[in-house]
C-alpha cells in the first residue's frame, strides 16, 4: 500500500509524549522513525505504570510509540554521538525536546547537523522557548497551570483543575507535526532544510482560541464555569430524573426544539431566554428551569428525544463507553498490531482519513534495543 510519506526517514531523540506523539503520526503515515534511548530506562514512559499490559510494558509508552524501532544511544559517549551524527546526516527529519543548549552542547545542534545536511528538517520542542524560559522545566500539568488553562477549567468557586489527560503535549505533538510537514512541503520546492520551533506555552495559548481572544480583543479574563460554556447557554452538564444530560444548544432554534421536548415551549419566547446572549445574561434562572423539567425523565430518555429533533445531547460516558459508542458507530477505534512474539498490541487508531495513503500500523511499539520484555 502507497504511503504519504514512505520515502521519509525521522531521527527521533524525543521522549516522554509531545515529541513521540508527533512522530508517531508521522510514523503512522509511512515515515521510517528510528527512536533514540538512553541507555538503561530507555524513555521514561517506560517505567510510568500502571496500568501494563499482559506482558508487563507500560500502557503508557505505547500510546506514542508504534511504527518506530529502538535505538539505544550513549550520547554522552563520543561514539554514541558520532552514530548519532551520522545517522542524522541521512535523516530528512531530526526531532528533540532536550532543555534549549542541550544539544548544541552535545554537537547535535541544528546548527552542526544542517551543515553537514543542509535539507534537514530541525524540530526542537521546548516548555518556553530558547530564551528567557530556557530554564524552566516543560512539564504538561506546570504549563497547564501557568498558561491559564487551569484557571478556567472546574467549578465555581471551587480549585483550579487540570484536564484529566496531558493535553498541552498532545497540542503541541500536533502543531509540531505540522511545522515539520510545512518545512517538507518548503523544502520540496526548494531544497532548503530549517529549524522548526515549538513549545508548550505558547502551543497551550494558540489553543486556548475563544478564551484567548477573548481577553486579547476585549480584555475580558475567563474564570471557572464548571461544564458551562462562558459564551452559549444551555451549553452544559445538567441533572435529570435519572442520571446527568449534556446539551450543547448553539442556536435559537435548537434551543425552541429543546423547551418544546420539554413540554415547555414557553421559555423559548421569554424575554431573558429569547436570544443566546440573553440566556447568557440569564443563565443561572435558565439553569433552573430547565432542572425542574428535566427531573420529569431519566437522561437516557431525554438523549433520544433531544437527539430525534437535532438537538445535541448526550450522556456522560466513562472510557469504556466511549470506545464502545465509536465502535457501535463504525468508526473503528482500536487496531490491532502483531507484536514480535505473536501477542498483540490494541491501540487507538490514528484518527486521519486518507482515500489513497491512509495510516497504516507495520509494528507495535518496540522493546528496548536489547532488552528482553518485563515481566509481570
Amino acid at each position: 500500500m502507497a504511503q504519504a510519506l514512505g520515502k521519509l526517514r525521522i531521527l527521533d531523540f524525543s521522549r516522554v509524549l509531545a515529541g513521540p506523539f508527533a512522530t508517531m503520526l508521522l510514523a503512522d503515515l509511512g515515515a521510517t522513525v528510528i527512536k533514540v534511548e538512553r541507555p538503561g530506562g530507555g524513555d521514561d514512559t517506560r517505567a510510568w505504570g500502571p496500568p501494563h499490559d499482559e506482558r508487563g510494558e507500560a500502557t503508557y509508552f505505547q500510546a506514542v510509540n508504534r511504527n518506530k524501532d529502538s535505538l539505544v544511544l550513549d550520547l554522552t559517549d563520543p561514539c554514541g554521538r558520532a552514530r548519532a551524527r551520522a545517522l542524522a546526516s541521512e535523516s530528512d527529519v531530526v526531532v528533540e525536546n532536550f532543555r534549549p543548549g542541550v544539544m548544541d552542547r552535545l554537537g547535535l545542534g541544528y546548527d552542526a547537523l544542517a551543515e553537514a545536511n543542509p535539507g534537514l528538517i530541525y524540530c526542537s520542542i521546548t516548555g518556553f522557548g530558547r530564551g528567557e524560559g530556557a530554564a524552566l522545566p516543560g512539564y504538561d500539568l506546570l504549563v497547564q497551570a501557568l498558561g491559564g488553562l487551569m484557571s478556567i477549567t472546574g467549578e465555581p468557586g471551587g480549585e483550579p483543575q487540570k484536564v484529566g489527560v496531558a493535553l498541552v503535549d498532545v497540542i503541541t505533538g500536533l502543531f509540531a507535526s505540522v511545522g515539520i510537514l510545512a518545512a517538507l512541503h518548503h523544502r520540496a520546492d526548494t531544497g532548503e532544510g530549517q529549524r522548526v520551533e515549538v513549545d508548550l506555552l505558547s502551543s497551550l495559548l494558540a489553543a486556548l482560541v475563544n478564551q484567548g481572544s477573548a481577553y486579547t480583543l476585549a480584555g475580558a479574563v475567563g474564570g471557572r464555569l464548571g461544564n458551562a460554556h462562558p459564551s452559549i447557554a444551555p451549553y452544559e452538564l445538567l441533572p435529570t430524573g435519572d442520571g446527568d444530560l449534556v446539551v450543547a444548544v448553539g442556536t435559537d432554534k435548537q434551543f425552541a426544539s429543546l423547551c418544546a421536548v420539554l413540554g415547555a415551549p414557553e421559555l423559548a419566547h421569554r424575554p431573558a431566554f429569547a436570544t443566546n446572549a440573553s440566556r447568557v445574561a440569564h443563565r443561572d434562572a435558565l439553569r433552573a428551569a430547565l432542572i425542574d423539567r428535566l427531573a420529569a425523565r431519566g437522561a437516557a430518555d431525554w438523549v433520544g428525544a433531544l437527539t430525534a429533533v437535532g438537538v445535541p445531547a448526550g450522556c456522560v460516558n466513562d472510557i469504556s463507553g466511549a470506545f464502545a459508542l465509536a465502535g457501535s458507530l463504525d468508526l473503528a477505534p482500536i487496531v490491532r498490531i502483531p507484536r514480535e512474539d505473536g501477542s498483540t498490541a490494541a491501540l487507538t487508531k490514528n484518527p486521519i482519513g486518507l482515500s489513497l495513503t491512509p495510516p497504516t500500523y507495520r509494528s507495535a511499539p518496540p522493546l528496548l534495543a536489547g532488552h528482553p520484555p518485563p515481566t509481570t
